[in-house]
Formats: structure tokens, sequence, C-alpha cells
């Protein structure tokens, strides 16, 4: 067995969550896939947040995970946990999810390069693991992900 094959699992846990081959049913992105900015931008159940909040949510997220993997101690304020959407054109929408996609390809490649040595190393500024935080990571993709379900049925779709 190679000495960094957990990550390799891991890491491949947290790209399956977000695009493709997951094993409990859409990915992200595939549930992203036929989501334009219309859609992303409507609040169709009341005091729910948007297809296109979450989405900012999950990419700061995944930035946020990356960042402590390089050793930050950081949260984030209420703004930047579900920042507000400006700008409903489909431009931005686009936008937003290349930047969601890029966050989670500097996050992978954050991850790949680790040993598993790391695994049990406290993250910055909280009280469990990397270990636990990378499979986090999955679960918040999963999670997200059928919320956005939710939300498209609700718009009909």
């Amino acid at each position: 067995m190679s000495t960094n094959a957990e990550i390799a699992r891991i890491a491949e846990e947290i790209r399956s969550a977000f695009d493709g081959e997951a094993w409990h049913g859409p990915s992200l992105m595939e549930v992203l896939e036929d989501v334009n900015a219309i859609m992303a931008a409507s609040r169709p159940i009341a005091g729910a947040h948007t297809i296109w909040e979450s989405t900012l949510h999950i990419q700061a997220w995944e930035e946020v995970i990356r960042r402590r993997l390089g050793g930050q101690a950081l949260t984030l304020s209420d703004a930047e946990n579900f920042p507000n959407v400006s700008d409903n054109s489909e431009r931005a929408w686009k936008n937003a999810l290349q930047e969601l996609k890029s966050t989670h390809d500097a996050l992978l490649a954050t991850v790949r390069g680790m040993s598993d040595d790391r695994l049990e190393e406290t993250v910055p500024g909280k009280h469990y693991n990397v270990y636990t935080m990378l499979h986090g990571a999955t679960q918040h993709a999963i999670y997200h992900g059928g919320q956005i379900v939710i939300l498209k049925r609700a718009l009909g779709s």
C-alpha cells in the first residue's frame, strides 16, 4: 500500500461528490449542469438561499479548506459565508460556476499534494483534524447539492 493511499482515496471522494461518478447520485456539477442565471437567482422557497448563493457558499468554503491546509486559521463572516449576488446576468452566473470549478481544482491539487501523515494534524484554529475536515468537504458538496435539487424541483425543473 502506498504511503499516500488514504489521501488518494479522500481526494477521489472529494472529486466524485463534486464532479461525477458519485455513488449517492448526481454530483454537484451534474446538478448545476442545466441551471441558468434566472433559475440560479430565483428564490422558490421563502427564507431559503438561492442556487446562486449556495454555489458561492460552496466555493467560499472550498477556498477556506484549501487555505486551512496551508496553515491559515480562518473562518468566514456572514457576508462571506453566503455572499449576496449583485449581478444576475448569465455571464456572471457562468463566471460563478467557473470560479467554483477553479477553486475546487485548486483544493484537489492541494489535497493530492499532501501525505497521509498530515491527516492527524489539527486544523489551524479548530479542534478537529485534517482527516475530518477533508471528509467534511465531501459531505458539504453532497449536502448543498441535495438542497439545490430541491430548489430546482420547487422551480418546476
